[in-house]
């Protein structure tokens, strides 16, 4: 070996090293905080307490419970009411502001995307205690703005309404965020595709259409996903309204808040893991299913 060949294999050692040096902190703290509690819950969720006897091993037992519990059903479908409705306008409104913004036209364009922005900086449990007090029924200030305009006032914290009110609350937190990634995406496409579109006769909605969005598909699929998780993730926003809207939200409003409740009112953490592992299991259907479409429309494509 020469000694221009020891030193390029040398300098890639040196590489490989300071590689693994960056990456080791993210790599122990994954572990630590991501697959140990992981594979910590799967353990508990395979076993069930019993007065006598204490832990004992009960395999999938905690699995077909959940599968056959109601109370999970129900929180189930109220996720999935908000996933068809809720998410596709979030991100329909999400991706509209985007691309008003990009096409430079408006005034004052980064005073509008950082006020649309600052509600995601706003803590979600702030964000909810603030909406709850917006919807009460006696001084909120939906209820008061009604009344003076002589309308009568729903009760938007009722089991009727309380869905639609919490979407409202995600959509205020999140449409932003999501607004900011469309955002920052379409500023990466080429010029030179605009330009080609513009010369070709296409207006603004035309370019948008066929041009822009389609050279989003990433931030698309990846801001789709990131929704989906969300949606089955919901948590806050019922947990905190509950104490107002105790007749609306139960404790299986939605499957995270009703782990939740098994885990620390009924002191079942093992029941609690168990449904833990198979949400997890049911929110890879509707991303799978994305990611196959968008796979199929790309090699379509």
């Amino acid at each position: 070996m020469t000694v221009q060949g020891r030193r390029a294999g040398g300098r890639q050692r040196h590489e490989r090293i300071a590689g693994l040096a960056f990456t080791l902190p993210f790599l122990v703290l994954f572990v630590a905080l991501f697959v140990v509690p992981l594979l910590y819950s799967a353990w508990l969720s395979t076993f069930r307490s019993q007065l006598i006897g204490g832990q004992v091993f009960a395999g999938l037992a905690n699995y077909i419970r959940a599968a056959q519990d109601p109370s999970i059903w129900h929180g189930i479908s109220n996720v999935v009411l908000f996933l068809v409705i809720a998410v596709p306008a979030q991100l329909a409104v999400a991706l509209f502001l985007a691309l008003v913004f990009d096409t430079g036209l408006v005034k004052a364009a980064r005073f509008g995307r950082l006020g649309i922005f600052i509600p995601f900086a706003v803590p979600s449990v702030i964000a909810t205690m603030m909406w709850a007090f917006i919807y009460g029924t006696q001084h909120g200030l939906v209820t008061q703005t009604l009344r003076a305009l002589g309308l009568p006032a729903p009760d938007l914290l009722s089991s009727r309404w309380i869905l639609p009110s919490i979407m409202n609350i995600t959509a205020w937190e999140y449409v932003g965020y999501n607004m900011i990634v469309f955002y920052a995406a379409l500023r990466t496409v080429p010029p030179e595709l605009i330009e080609a579109a513009a010369i070709d006769g296409a207006g603004l909605w035309r370019t948008a259409w066929s041009v822009k969005i389609p050279a989003i598909r990433g931030a698309l699929l990846l801001v789709i996903i990131f929704s989906i998780i969300f949606s089955f993730q919901l948590f806050n926003e019922p947990q905190l309204l509950a104490p107002t809207a105790s007749a609306a939200i139960g404790h299986d409003f939605t499957p995270n808040l009703y782990a939740y409740n098994v885990a620390f009112l009924n002191q079942d953490v093992n029941y609690a893991a168990a449904i833990a592992f198979a949400l997890g299991l049911i929110t890879l259907i509707p991303s799978a299913f994305v990611l196959r479409v968008f796979n199929r429309e790309e090699v379509a494509s």
